[in-house]
C-alpha cells in the first residue's frame, strides 16, 4: 500500500529540483515558479487521498484495501476529487499567467455538470491516439487529476508484457517523455505515460509512435546547454520524445527537467519535428 509520507515525498522532490533550476536561473524559471506551486498542491491533495484510502482500510473489519483496478480508467471517483477542483481554481487564478488565469475564472464560473464533463472527459481521452483537447485546454483536468491517476496506477495490477508497448499498459495513454536509467554499464529506457505516470520499461532503438527500428532514421540531439536532456526524433513518422539522461546527471527529475527544457522544442519543431504527447504546459 503507497503510503502519505510516500506520496509526499515525490513532490517534494519535485519541488526541491524546480528550486534548483530556478536558482540556476533556468530559462523556464517563471513556467517553473508557477509549476511549484501547482506541485504542492498536487502533494496536498494526493496526500489526502492516500489518507483517506488509509482510513477506509482500517475502518473495515476486514481490513482489506481498496480494490485493485484492471485499468486506471475504472476507477474515477468523482465523490473523491470534485470538492478539490475549487480550490485548484483559485489557485490557478491567483498565481498563472494572465491566460490561463482568465481560464481559470471562467471556468470556476461553470456550474458543477460543466466540471463534471471536464473532468471525466479528460480522464476517458487523455493520452489517446484519438484525443482531441489540445494542450492548453487539458491543463487544467491533466494538473487536477494527475496526482489521483498516479495514486491509482499505483495500485493497479500490471499485466504480463511479453512484447515492448507504445502505450501506457495501466492506461492505454501515450508517453510524453522518456528516461534512460544507470543499468550495468549503460543504461535503460522508459517510457513515461502522459496520463498516469507510469514507467514501463522500453527498447533503446524503437520509435514509441511508429515503431520505426531503423538507428539510421532515429536521430538524437542534444544541446551543450542541457546535456543531459536529449530529442530522440523519427524520420518516418516526424514525431519526436524527449528523454531525461539520469546516467549523465543523477539528480534530475524526468518530470521538472523535462518542463525547463523549452529550447530542444524549439529545435525539434525547427527540424519539422511533432512531439507525440506535451507535458504539461504544453510544450
Amino acid at each position: 500500500m503507497t503510503s502519505p509520507q510516500a506520496v509526499s515525498g515525490e513532490y517534494d522532490a519535485r519541488i526541491r529540483r524546480a528550486e534548483k533550476l530556478i536558482a540556476d536561473k533556468s530559462s523556464a524559471s517563471e513556467i517553473l515558479s508557477f509549476y511549484k506551486r501547482i506541485s504542492s498542491f498536487q502533494k496536498t491533495f494526493v496526500t489526502q487521498i492516500a489518507e483517506a484510502n488509509r482510513q477506509q482500510s482500517t475502518s473495515r473489519s476486514s481490513g482489506a484495501e481498496w480494490p485493485q483496478f484492471g485499468s486506471v480508467r475504472d476507477a474515477l471517483d468523482l465523490t473523491l476529487v470534485l470538492p478539490h477542483f475549487r480550490n485548484f481554481l483559485s489557485l490557478v487564478e491567483q498565481n498563472a499567467p494572465n491566460a490561463l488565469a482568465a481560464a481559470a475564472r471562467e471556468i470556476a464560473a461553470l456550474p458543477s455538470e460543466s466540471w463534471i464533463a471536464l473532468l471525466t472527459a479528460y480522464w476517458e481521452n487523455a493520452g489517446r491516439f484519438d484525443q482531441q483537447i489540445g494542450a492548453f485546454a487539458q491543463f487544467f483536468p491533466r494538473a487536477f487529476l494527475q496526482p489521483y491517476a498516479a495514486y491509482i496506477a499505483s495500485r493497479t495490477a500490471v499485466p504480463p508484457v511479453l512484447v515492448t508497448l507504445r502505450v501506457c499498459p495501466l492506461c492505454g495513454g501515450r508517453p510524453y517523455v522518456g528516461v534512460l536509467r544507470v543499468e550495468g554499464d549503460g543504461g535503460k529506457r522508459w517510457m513515461v505515460c502522459s496520463f498516469c505516470g507510469y514507467e514501463w520499461d522500453f527498447r533503446r532503438l524503437l520509435c514509441p509512435t511508429c515503431g520505426e527500428e531503423d538507428e539510421k532514421k532515429l536521430p538524437v540531439y542534444v544541446a551543450e546547454q542541457i546535456p543531459h536532456v536529449r530529442v530522440e526524433a523519427c524520420e518516418t513518422c516526424k514525431f519526436f520524445m524527449r528523454t531525461i539522461d539520469l546516467t549523465k546527471d543523477g539528480y534530475a527529475v524526468p518530470v521538472v527537467d523535462d518542463l525547463a527544457a523549452i529550447p530542444l522544442t524549439l529545435w525539434a519543431h525547427e527540424h519539422g519535428f511533432s512531439r507525440l504527447q506535451p507535458n504539461l504546459f504544453g510544450s
